[in-house]
């Protein structure tokens, strides 16, 4: 499935430093971070009609990526919601909405990667379209693997939520040339991370398994597939977990804020049987939508 252009979002305020520009005019400074280096953390946020769920993880995880890379003059969170909220109520959002909240290390006084030519503060970007999720639900999405290994904390760590994606994109280049929606990334070891842009699940003899977060970002989607499992009495264990194992699963799924669970239905030309009567995946959407307004904040 790919995503297309919406012609709803060809007039959309943009959010870019401290005030609002309409689509044409939203720019950052060619010495800003961002394009000199990637130097910079974002956040996807999802709109429904109840609210933006789970904004204040969103936000903790964006300042806790920010502290980690020692990001200088960050705005507070009071501005950052501001922000948001003046972004989608210029555009008129009530749902169905994806917010990329990106905040780079600000713009520089002369080319260069050291972080002491930022010296104007950060820049605080809120891009919101109106966007439907980026897999289809239903049919479910095909994937193989990546020859590109996700990145361990030796090298950068996946808890930073950092904007230099060129290992995910490359590992979507893949996808894309084989014709299929996602690219499965492993570890170092060899051992199943994510996809490239979510995280993912299986299902054995009901019981559902998902890697360690070491080398996978621990994604808010599936932390809180974590929570509605073990309240919901259904089996749940982090462990290492390998390609055979998803080959051979019950069921299989991804998870992200912009996906929400999808069923992956086939890895490598395997099909993933998702057998009938073991319907997890179901389960637990049923759960997430059940707990959604309780989860959600309306600005």
């Amino acid at each position: 499935m790919q995503q297309q252009f919406n012609s709803k979002n060809k007039n959309i305020k943009i959010w870019v430093g401290d005030k609002l520009y309409p689509r044409d005019e939203a720019k950052v400074s060619v010495f800003d971070s961002s394009v000199q280096g990637g130097d910079a953390v974002w956040e996807g946020l999802r709109l429904y009609k109840e609210g933006i769920l789970h904004l204040e993880l969103h936000l903790d995880r964006l300042y806790d990526s920010a502290k980690a890379l020692a990001f200088d003059d960050v705005p507070s969170r009071k501005f950052v919601k501001e922000a948001i909220k003046k972004t989608i109520d210029a555009n008129k959002m009530d749902e169905d909405v994806h917010i990329r909240l990106t905040l780079t290390r600000g713009e520089k006084v002369t080319s260069g990667m050291d972080p002491r030519l930022n010296q104007k503060g950060s820049c605080l970007i809120v891009l919101a379209e109106w966007k439907p999720l980026v897999y289809d639900n239903e049919s479910g999405i095909r994937v193989i693997t990546s020859t590109q290994r996700r990145n361990g904390p030796q090298f950068l760590d996946s808890k930073i939520h950092h904007t230099n994606l060129l290992n995910n994109i490359l590992a979507k280049v893949q996808a894309n040339f084989a014709g299929v929606d996602a690219a499965i990334m492993l570890d170092d070891r060899g051992f199943i991370a994510e996809l490239n842009d979510t995280n993912l699940f299986l299902v054995k003899d009901g019981i559902l398994y998902t890697p360690y977060a070491n080398a996978c970002l621990p994604g808010i989607t599936r932390n809180f597939v974590i929570e509605l499992a073990l309240n919901h009495g259904i089996p749940c264990h982090e462990r290492d977990l390998s390609l055979v194992e998803f080959y051979n699963a019950d069921e299989v799924f991804a998870t992200g804020t912009m996906g929400e669970l999808t069923p992956v239905v086939e890895i490598d030309g395997r099909k993933i049987e998702n057998l009938i009567g073991s319907d997890v995946r179901n389960q637990l959407s049923i759960f997430m939508f059940e707990h959604l307004v309780e989860r959600c904040e309306k600005l």
